[in-house]
């Protein structure tokens, strides 16, 4: 391999820290992988150290290094993918932070959300933001550490703190540069998406100091330099984006109307809409799909709390499956279809945003078994789905194919469960780290080794082709049922 042939990809999720090296034509070398615990300490909160998130990084980047057997020579950059929404807050003299990271999952900020809405807030708010007034985004969730921290504010006030998503904490501990790429930064609630900037009348009402904030850049670089110590050598970050966006990118979404749904700790439905923001009437977020130099385009998208989280629930908490693999064995042995599963362990996401409903498992009896509570869960995953694409086509925008990613795509039986429900065909992704690759395909474009995101696409393969099986008058049956069941959790 000639020298800087190699990109090396930071890839931190809500679960795991992963380093992806890639060869030139976007070959995957090496991966280093470390696992990334979050803790609980209410119900409603979750919580993740922000120094081990970026040890876990750091540790994965030599390891996948070492696996490579590159020199550092070899690498030309990094490209940077996240977890978006969760937040940090930190003393940038002593690069200590002031309180744990607060993950996208976390509720506690319902109270001040809810006095938003009172106040009669949350129309302006979207119209600025395309995003609803929710806990899961970040403003609220620095203005609860401003609060609830000792002297945070009077810290804030004198300059001494910095906050951000994922990215810009990472970037800041590798550089030293306060940045965030806008597919981060459209998520803080604090960035106006017609402008692509901070909105003074949202900080104000969210009383979040603009100079905590990190400076906004486009998702291709180059960005800023690493510290020499960290590698042996300085390396360029080359690309920076959102999780989401990392994969409707690694998807090859780059016409309007394409979409993509990841299956990770939770699932993510976006879908391209073009250089223009569609605003949805559906509870819908919208949002930037990216920006390249100065072309910046928008999607919809829709989020399931718990998809991947379901998993590690039946495993860890029920015991009834060892690993993720058996669910797709133990699925395929039952044929109930009056068993209903609805996690609603942090609350429901689009389209309801019912932070404050909780789970419920109906239509037990005493025939019941593993078997079926494992269907009902893979079920609820493909009709939650179900709801994000009904809620998009009702906006307008007409999807009548699916690309996948993410580990979950391994179940063929969850895979051809959503096709049957949605009666729609889905296209499950060759590279199983579409989100990885997205970062990949930026970094590259950002060295010159793609000149447009239509060369891109020629490299971008799918490996497995799900058609519906169910008629459609069998799967309105089915959706049915569901609705029935969730709109009781609601109202209960």
């Amino acid at each position: 391999m000639a020298p800087s042939d190699a990109i090396l990809v930071i890839d931190q999720g809500t679960t795991s820290s992963r380093a992806i090296i890639y060869s030139t034509n976007g070959n995957i070398l090496s991966i280093g992988q470390l696992p990334v615990k979050q803790s609980y300490p209410q119900s409603g909160w979750v919580e993740q150290d922000p120094v081990v998130l970026f040890d876990t990084v750091l540790e994965s980047c030599h390891k996948a290094l070492k696996l490579s057997k590159l020199p550092i020579d070899a690498i030309a950059g990094i490209g940077i993918t996240n977890q978006r929404e969760t937040t940090i807050v930190w003393d940038q003299r002593t690069g200590h932070p002031i309180y744990p990271a607060i993950v996208w999952q976390d509720r506690r900020t319902q109270p001040h959300c809810e006095a938003l809405k009172t106040g009669g807030h949350e129309a302006l708010i979207t119209q600025k933001t395309g995003l609803l007034l929710d806990p899961y985004f970040s403003a609220t969730k620095i203005a609860w550490i401003l609060d609830h921290v000792d002297n945070a504010r009077e810290l804030a006030d004198a300059g001494h703190l910095l906050a951000g998503t994922v990215d810009s904490w990472l970037i800041w501990k590798l550089t030293g540069e306060h940045i965030t790429d806008l597919t981060n930064a459209c998520r803080t609630q604090l960035v106006n998406i017609h402008t692509h900037s901070y909105d003074p009348e949202l900080l104000s009402l969210f009383n979040i100091p603009e100079a905590l904030l990190p400076r906004i850049t486009a998702c291709t670089g180059p960005l800023a330099t690493t510290q020499k110590s960290l590698f042996g050598k300085p390396l360029t970050i080359l690309s920076a984006v959102g999780d989401q966006q990392g994969a409707l990118i690694g998807q090859g979404c780059f016409e309007t109307g394409m979409s993509k749904s990841t299956f990770g700790t939770g699932c993510f439905l976006m879908t391209h809409t073009g250089n223009q923001p569609v605003y949805s009437k559906n509870k819908l977020l919208t949002t930037i799909a990216w920006k390249i130099g100065d072309d910046v385009n928008y999607a919809i998208e829709g989020s399931i709390f718990n998809a991947g989280t379901l998993i590690e629930w039946l495993m860890h908490n029920l015991q009834i499956i060892q690993s993720p693999a058996e669910t797709e064995t133990l699925a395929r042995q039952s044929q109930r279809e009056d068993i209903h599963f609805i996690p609603a362990f942090t609350g429901l996401g689009a389209p309801y945003w019912r932070p404050e409903a909780r789970g419920s498992l109906s239509g037990l009896d005493r025939d019941t078994n593993k078997c079926d509570i494992v269907k009902a869960a893979l079920d609820s995953i493909a009709y939650q789905l179900e709801d994000l694409l009904r809620s998009i086509r009702s906006d307008g925008v007409d999807i009548n194919q699916l690309r996948v990613d993410g580990g979950m795509t391994k179940n063929h039986w969850l895979m051809q469960r959503i096709a049957d429900i949605s009666q729609i065909s889905i296209k499950k992704a060759a590279a199983t780290e579409s989100t990885a690759q997205g970062a990949f395909y930026l970094a590259a474009l950002a060295l010159g080794r793609y000149q447009s995101l239509a060369e891109i696409v020629k490299d971008i393969h799918t490996d497995h082709h799900f058609l519906p099986k169910c008629t459609p008058e069998a799967s309105d049956d089915l959706y049915a049922s569901w609705q029935t069941k969730i709109n009781q959790c609601i109202q209960s």
